[in-house]
């Protein structure tokens, strides 16, 4: 298959070490190199699968076939989000600016606010899966979102403005199986700048 159109693990804008003592180097290298790209050759397997089964006539069971690629692909694209949303805790804003935080505001009442109700979006996933901070254009209005697995309870058309990873392999080296220590943690590596460009962008 042509390279371009198969799924590529993204490079990271930052290097492993430089989240201490938030995450390890070990965990981001373990959760990029491993997991991450774990899905990504889930995702270009099952392409592969398809693509030749054009040449042979192969019968499919599509619907195993489509709902194990729903999950691969939102994998790879959940976390290509949630690695450009995050940034070393040095470089890290402690609240969100501008556009962003204004719309926050406005549907949360505050930033505090906004945070509680995400974390407790995060603590109640059930088993492995993301909070979502998502934006609704009919309404206009800044919708939490919690996905179980990479793509349950996903809301259509909706785009995404920022993810955090409850799944265990996100944090478990550091913080074992506390996944409410990870998310208070979460708050000091969010890259605020990223998150708003993107609702700037979406709202050009």
């Amino acid at each position: 298959m042509n390279n371009s159109k198969m799924y590529q693990l993204p490079e990271l804008p930052y290097q492993y070490d430089e989240f201490a003592p938030i995450l390890s180097k070990e965990q981001l290298q373990i959760h990029h190199e491993k997991h991450h790209q774990a899905y990504v050759n889930g995702a270009n397997a099952l392409l592969e699968k398809m693509d030749k089964s054009r040449e042979t006539n192969e019968k499919l069971d599509m619907k195993a076939l489509l709902k194990d690629l729903s999950f691969q692909i939102g994998g790879h694209l959940m976390h290509s989000l949630f690695w450009r949303n995050i940034t070393p805790p040095s470089k890290a804003k402690t609240e969100p600016e501008g556009l962003l935080k204004e719309k926050l505001i406005q549907e949360f009442g505050s930033i505090e606010r906004f945070k509680e109700l995400f974390q407790q979006t995060a603590m109640s996933v059930e088993g492995s899966g993301w909070a979502a901070l998502t934006y609704c254009l009919q309404t206009q209005r800044p919708i939490l979102m919690q996905v179980e697995k990479h793509n349950m309870h996903v809301y259509p058309m909706f785009r995404i403005l920022m993810v955090v990873d409850v799944f265990e392999h996100a944090y478990y080296l550091d913080y074992k199986n506390n996944r409410a220590a990870f998310l208070d943690s979460f708050w000091k590596i969010v890259n605020w700048d990223e998150v708003g460009q993107r609702l700037d962008n979406l709202l050009k």
